[in-house]
């Protein structure tokens, strides 16, 4: 693969991304239960906004940049925890990939597990985590680590699938790893990152006969470009099986300030639906 998630890190996908995640490790901490977070797809861990990678596109200042410029004086409490996470990361220099963001919600007795395939980026994420005896970085391809890595000993977790769609059949993956993965884990949270652009695909993904045979399924969509828009992203969407209890109320709470901060004219309001 050649995606390379310094191009993108701090667009608007990522602080939709972030913040859905947010919202589902708070979740797990409502228990004094230990739990695994795994992330399939975990990049480097970290981005400089101002690095030459980064420069080239600049997406966060469509993103966090301009989140972060707006009248923050009635965020809501998921936003507030994204922030100080941020800052507490090194932003505005530094925007933290899913790893970090996920580390700030371990206690010591929970455990996060990341794959990376490529290897500089997998170096770069085991030298930011040298040391931390709660964290295991894996060089692999991830959907083969979601056969190994599950079920966790922890019996309660949340799984991260965020591939970079680089793939044709990149769907096809997603839906045979969470057949496996359901089977080996049935009762863990699983949050798939996918983009809205091809809108039949999305479509099809949605309605497979996998997905409706799980529990508690979610699909939250998040827009700030019209559907037509000749960019390649008109948005991002997290689908969402075993969704916690009250979820759907959760994401409301912030969804929309969020949208209203981002979204240019003629984007669709986000959209929450049970499968």
């Amino acid at each position: 693969m050649n995606y390379r998630h310094g191009y993108h890190a701090g667009n608007f996908a990522d602080v939709f991304k972030h913040l859905v995640l947010i919202s589902l490790l708070q979740s797990l901490l409502r228990k004094n239960k230990p739990f695994f977070y795994l992330d399939t797809h975990a990049g480097r861990g970290q981005y400089e906004l101002f690095s030459e990678m980064a420069q080239k596109t600049f997406e966060a200042q469509n993103g966090i940049i301009k989140l972060m410029a707006g009248d923050m004086n009635d965020m809501p409490a998921t936003v507030k925890v994204y922030i100080d996470i941020l800052k507490n990361s090194g932003y505005p220099d530094i925007y933290p990939g899913s790893p970090l963001v996920a580390n700030a919600f371990l206690r010591e007795t929970d455990r996060m597990g990341l794959i990376e395939l490529q290897e500089d980026e997998a170096f770069f994420l085991k030298n930011l985590f040298k040391g931390e005896k709660r964290v295991a970085v894996h060089q692999q391809n991830g959907y083969q680590g979601i056969k190994a890595l599950l079920p966790p000993l922890e019996r309660r977790g949340l799984i991260l699938i965020d591939p970079p769609f680089e793939k044709e059949n990149e769907w096809d993956e997603i839906l045979n790893a969470l057949q496996i993965a359901c089977k080996r884990f049935s009762t863990g949270i699983y949050a798939i990152w996918y983009p809205i652009k091809a809108l039949n695909r999305v479509k099809k993904f949605l309605q497979s006969e996998i997905l409706h045979g799980l529990s508690n399924v979610l699909s939250v969509e998040f827009c700030i470009y019209p559907e037509d828009t000749p960019l390649t992203l008109a948005g991002s969407g997290m689908l969402i099986i075993n969704a916690p209890w009250q979820l759907d109320a959760e994401l409301n709470a912030w969804l929309p300030w969020v949208w209203n901060k981002l979204a240019h004219t003629g984007a669709k309001k986000p959209a929450l639906n049970w499968l």
